[in-house]
């Protein structure tokens, strides 16, 4: 993304890329499991030019740029058929496996859905079933008219700790606009404000610890109709919603029941959101 002759934000092929893009995953079964070729789209998002300057040290433009980024290369991949979830992410500090000093985010296109996303749009396909409303906007109103987990607010734009969070200081972001795609941004919904709301929300938790990952949700490849995602497309656009989940890495030594996936959090979320709410945003 260039600017004035200075490139500003740059997307480039991991040097040691988990997944390859050239080839077909030949899926073959192998007994009663599934075996296929890693291929898929592995990039580094290159957040400035500047390798002195963190994330949470961009202007509100510049993380802007960012996002416009992430949405550029979600939609060029989800263009091959082949891939059926695109997924960014960005892992901050040392223990959270950073690679690099430089600032930056990783891109990732699978030809399957990561089982959390598959999880959670189980969950939000059941609820829109059975309600027929979408459960995260629903989730949304519950923190806004309590005010006990938000943390902050910017535009369309809301920050909060979760109700029962996995790790002290979860924090998600999302727009009250319903929007199941992140990369096709709905009318209400303006990114310079979103820019804002997640530098403010990382400067803050960087006052608890220095080592976080942000994970972006957002709907899997409309175009690809096979497999666990056949029956997903009819109702996906009114009941998923597309939104950040940032998990600080707090202690050294998790609690969580791992295997099972049953978490032990010893901050409650409305003490953390209460916390956050009160440092600093900075800038």
């Amino acid at each position: 993304m260039p600017q004035q002759g200075q490139w500003q934000v740059r997307a480039y092929p991991h040097f040691r890329p988990l997944y390859h893009i050239e080839g077909d995953p030949g899926r073959s079964a192998d007994g009663l499991f599934d075996r296929m070729a890693a291929i898929g789209a592995h990039e580094i998002i290159v957040e400035t030019p500047n390798h002195s300057r963190t994330f949470t040290q961009l202007t509100d433009e510049e993380i802007q740029r960012v996002l416009d980024a992430y949405a550029l290369r979600i939609s060029d991949l989800k263009r091959d058929a082949r891939f059926k979830y695109v997924a960014v992410f960005k892992n901050q500090g040392p223990q959270a496996g950073e690679e690099w000093p430089h600032s930056h985010s990783q891109l990732a296109a699978t030809t399957f859905v990561p089982r959390r996303i598959l999880y959670e749009l189980r969950a939000a396909r059941e609820w829109y079933r059975d309600r027929e409303r979408c459960v995260l906007c629903d989730i949304l109103r519950q923190e806004i008219r309590q005010k006990q987990r938000i943390v902050d607010n910017v535009g369309d734009y809301y920050a909060f700790c979760p109700y029962a969070s996995r790790v002290p200081y979860e924090t998600w972001i999302m727009p009250k606009t319903h929007n199941h795609q992140f990369e096709a941004a709905s009318p209400g919904e303006n990114r310079r404000h979103l820019a804002t709301l997640l530098g403010r929300t990382l400067r803050r938790l960087l006052q608890v610890t220095n080592s976080y990952h942000m994970v972006l949700h957002t709907a899997p490849n409309t175009l690809q109709t096979k497999g666990e995602l056949s029956d997903y497309w009819a109702t996906i656009a009114g009941d998923y919603h597309w939104h950040f989940e940032i998990l600080p890495i707090i202690e050294t030594r998790s609690k969580s029941y791992s295997i099972k996936e049953v978490y032990f959090n010893g901050t409650l979320p409305e003490q953390a959101a209460e916390k956050l709410r009160q440092m600093d945003p900075g800038k």
